[in-house]
């Protein structure tokens, strides 16, 4: 069986001002779809809005290794079924 996908919504200040916390229903969201295929956790900081402060692109959330820039429900929801298909 595939590994589990790994789904980390960044709960930082600048990622939750902007709109994390409207993807905590992925934590109920996701099992709900895809079962124990993917994994949903929030981490305090991924560190991106670091990165390029001033082009912010926040919320992030990471699909395994891919970064969703401006992360919604439906984006992340889109990027999962993309990866379940490889």
């Amino acid at each position: 069986m595939a590994e589990k996908i790994s789904v980390k919504v960044c709960l930082g200040t600048t990622c939750f001002v902007m709109g994390s916390s409207n993807l905590q229903e992925l934590i109920e969201t996701v099992p709900a779809k895809y079962g124990d295929k993917v994994e949903v956790s929030g981490v305090p900081c991924l560190g991106l809005c670091s990165i390029d402060w001033e082009f912010s692109k926040a919320p992030y959330v990471k699909v395994d290794d891919e970064v969703i820039k401006e992360a919604t429900v439906e984006k992340v929801l889109s990027t999962i079924d993309e990866h379940l298909k490889k």
